[in-house]
């Protein structure tokens, strides 16, 4: 518990302002991400059923824990709020994402989603690390007290 706790201090006291603009872009990502997932959503279980992953729990459960993680986790991402929670709970679906559904795809393709993936999986580790930053709710609301 103490690494996880030097770790959080390292993070809070080097964090650049302008990597809260890369913060606010990812959160913003991942909303859009769950929104075109609900939008899309017979799209995205035919997606998993192609990926060949193993389906212990149901195919509309896990399918709405991904929309739901996406969308409100990347609002709180967004707004600076519980930043490393947030990052923790999408980064295994971000995994799952990169290793077993985009990769199998062809992933030199314009416009290819494992990109996408990959760049949105570095983005949680690298907010995991470093927390919300300045520019966001919760440092604003430590200043008010």
């Amino acid at each position: 518990m103490k690494f996880i706790s030097r770790i959080q201090l390292w993070g809070d006291q080097n964090h650049p302002k302008w990597l809260d603009l890369f913060r606010i872009i990812l959160g913003i990502v991942l909303v859009w991400k769950g929104i075109s997932f609900m939008l899309n959503l017979h799209a995205f279980t035919s997606l998993m059923t192609e990926s060949g992953l193993p389906m212990a729990l149901s195919l509309s459960i896990v399918a709405h824990l991904i929309i739901l993680f996406h969308v409100f986790g990347g609002f709180f991402i967004a707004l600076g709020s519980h930043t490393r929670m947030f990052c923790l709970l999408n980064l295994p679906i971000l995994v799952v994402a990169v290793l077993f559904v985009n990769l199998s795809q062809h992933i030199f393709r314009p416009y290819a989603e494992f990109w996408l993936s990959v760049s949105v999986l570095i983005g949680l580790v690298v907010f995991l690390v470093e927390g919300n930053g300045k520019l966001s709710v919760e440092n604003k609301a430590e200043k008010m007290v």
